[in-house]
């Protein structure tokens, strides 16, 4: 009998290595379709609870095994996509926590939840929480009303770029860099040597350019005039209650109020509130699936920020 076993055995593993039995181990769990959370309410119509919180990057974090998970714009992406097939969906709160982020991530979402609002014709009420600062100010731009939270800090509209400089560094450790390129500019903004003064004049054309964007932006969402926007755009950072009488948020309240707020400007008189969730696993979108490289490029590349910034490190 012993003696069967062990053939038995030996034919299994002669199969498994011709390729002729195929056996799926899954480390990780399968992705799935986002499923609702209902977290307050009731009735049949429903407000969309988003959630903008953290670093606002294209990026995603890592999973296990350094597998990519899913980056922020990618998530609201899909989440908006998922609202527009319900025609339940009433109103949508954009809940924001965050310092900002990249000045292309801040300006997807701000285009995902416009074109959104855009095309279905429902209230959005943006919900400033404990920090709201640029980039987070700007994608709240996309609100109907911006309501702060008390304690809320906001502000810090402006645009910064930043690089590190390892030439110290390398020269210390006694390492050089050799570069081989096909024009002047090629290497410019480069983390291996200091910027010069005209590297840095052309960084500043290009600042410049993203910091009228983010004046427009606030200017339409704010209905200001782009003298008054300028007046407060100089990357301060402001309490609710300074917000308030400069016009940068339109009520001081929390996330209760706006959930009332957005529920009283849909015309409804219940609803419930829902949220978006998919327990270990995602679906990509357009916005999916960063690269090793472009995480590298976090680091070593030009970052144009939509963030404050409080000092040097």
């Amino acid at each position: 009998m012993r003696s069967v076993r062990r053939m038995a055995a030996i034919w299994v593993i002669l199969a498994l290595m011709a390729g002729c039995i195929t056996v799926k181990v899954s480390v990780f769990e399968e992705p799935g379709p986002l499923k609702e959370k209902v977290v307050s309410g009731s009735g049949p119509d429903k407000i969309l609870l988003l959630d903008v919180s953290g670093m606002i990057m294209e990026t995603a974090p890592r999973r296990g095994l350094g597998l990519p998970g899913l980056s922020l714009p990618a998530r609201i992406k899909e989440e908006l996509e998922k609202a527009a097939k319900d025609k339940h969906i009433k109103a949508v709160v954009v809940r924001l926590n965050s310092p900002g982020g990249t000045v292309s991530a801040s300006d997807v979402i701000y285009h995902e939840i416009m074109a959104f609002k855009k095309e279905h014709h429902l209230p959005v009420v943006a919900c400033l929480m404990g920090l709201a600062t640029s980039g987070g100010y700007y994608v709240a731009q996309a609100g109907d009303v911006i309501v702060a939270q008390p304690a809320c800090i906001t502000g810090s509209i402006g645009v910064l770029a930043m690089k590190f400089n390892f030439k110290g560094l390398m020269d210390k450790v006694g390492v050089e860099s050799e570069l081989v390129k096909s024009g002047r500019w090629k290497d410019f903004w480069s983390p291996f040597k200091p910027a010069t003064p005209e590297e840095k004049r052309m960084m500043q054309a290009i600042i410049d350019d993203f910091y009228r964007s983010f004046v427009e932006v606030v200017v339409a969402g704010r209905n200001m005039t782009p003298d008054q926007v300028r007046r407060v755009a100089d990357g301060r950072i402001f309490t609710a209650a300074q917000a308030k009488e400069l016009k940068l948020v339109d009520d001081i309240g929390y996330l209760d109020d706006a959930i009332k707020l957005a529920r009283t400007k849909a015309g409804l008189t219940e609803a419930k509130v829902v949220r978006y969730h998919r327990p270990g696993a995602y679906k990509p979108t357009i916005y999916s699936l960063a690269s090793l490289a472009e995480e590298w490029q976090d680091w070593l590349g030009p970052q144009f920020l939509y963030m404050w910034w409080p000092g040097e490190m």
